[in-house]
């Protein structure tokens, strides 16, 4: 579905126009149009194929879709695949689209591709909610950057997926700092929901890192090196995304970092309650069994017995049996079993 056609020419907005109009528009000299899509079907790809002369390759991944975030280079035009990551709507009972991966983490994963020429910008969006109409708002809002040609539009399709991975950062974080709170200052997760939180937390920054960490080698390599015309004058741009990246990936490391240790000091937390409960069980075994010991010896009832027709065998039998439960409770007490 088409979202918008517009031309531009240095930096400014010409009009918004129709597929049929786009090759008298790209003959214009400093002029280059912005093609938005939602959900492009085949035949629509293969339209703006045509149009402008998109390589096979990269039209065939767009149509397949389920792509890894990635910047591929054919001859002057740029081919990027963006994993866009939002939290999960609990209201949304719809079936997931083929490009939505994740859900069952809690976050919604979707795609865009984006086609950059030197006179062209096709980006399609497949799967996500949000609306970027705010990104055609901001470049229209600069038009000494626009100027720059299809780089600028390109560096802010790129700038506002990286932006929004940044709440997400936040949210995880803040939810794994209260996970540790949890372990360290009330004793530990010991509940099967509890364990199940640690792992989910450790998966949403699994989905997240499936995304930051190609995206982010890919852009390594428009601001520095031999940068892809299309990149040129806007590569310092380009570095800025990179710098927010790297940020993020760092983030990510150390939060899974942290969700790991978290998890195996529970787990450790969870052996040591269980070590000193089977301790107290064992130190109560131990003090009924040297009752139930003496109880059985005096029990055999053989005739030859001295204690049975001693007079005060009763009563020295159940303070002998006493004396030495008192002992060995005293023993566990002192060794902390107890």
């Amino acid at each position: 579905m088409l979202i918008h056609c517009t031309a531009y020419q240095r930096g400014k907005k010409l009009a918004d126009i129709s597929t049929a109009d786009i090759a008298a528009y790209l003959e214009r000299p400093e002029c280059f149009v912005w093609v938005a899509l939602r959900e492009a079907t085949p035949d629509e790809m293969t339209h703006m194929q045509t149009i402008f002369g998109l390589h096979e390759l990269a039209v065939e991944d767009a149509n397949h879709g389920h792509q890894r975030p990635k910047i591929e280079e054919y001859d002057d035009e740029l081919f990027a695949v963006m994993h866009l990551v939002e939290e999960k709507e609990t209201s949304d009972n719809a079936e997931p689209k083929p490009a939505s991966r994740g859900k069952e983490h809690g976050l919604h994963v979707s795609e865009m591709h984006v086609f950059v020429g030197p006179k062209y910008v096709v980006s399609i969006q497949n799967g996500f909610r949000q609306d970027l109409h705010s990104v055609r708002t901001r470049c229209e809002r600069e038009p000494k950057s626009l100027a720059n040609g299809t780089g600028y539009v390109f560096y802010s399709l790129l700038d506002v997926v990286v932006d929004s991975y940044f709440p997400l950062i936040e949210k995880l974080e803040a939810g794994i700092e209260r996970t540790e709170e949890r372990i360290f200052i009330h004793g530990g997760l010991n509940t099967r929901n509890g364990l199940r939180h640690l792992y989910r937390q450790k998966r949403r920054s699994t989905v997240l890192k499936h995304a930051v960490t190609p995206l982010m080698e890919a852009a390594g390599r428009l601001h520095s090196g031999r940068v892809p015309e299309v990149c040129e004058k806007s590569r310092h741009y380009f570095r800025d995304v990179y710098d927010h990246l790297a940020r993020i990936n760092g983030e990510l490391d150390g939060m899974r970092d942290a969700v790991t240790t978290a998890i195996q000091v529970n787990f450790s937390l969870i052996t040591i309650e269980q070590t000193d409960v089977c301790k107290k069980l064992a130190a109560w075994a131990g003090v009924f069994a040297i009752a139930t010991a003496l109880a059985g010896i005096w029990g055999m009832n053989f005739t030859h017995m001295p204690e049975l027709q001693w007079t005060y065998g009763y009563p020295a039998a159940l303070g002998f049996i006493a004396a030495a439960a008192a002992t060995l409770y005293w023993r566990f007490r002192k060794a902390r079993w107890l």
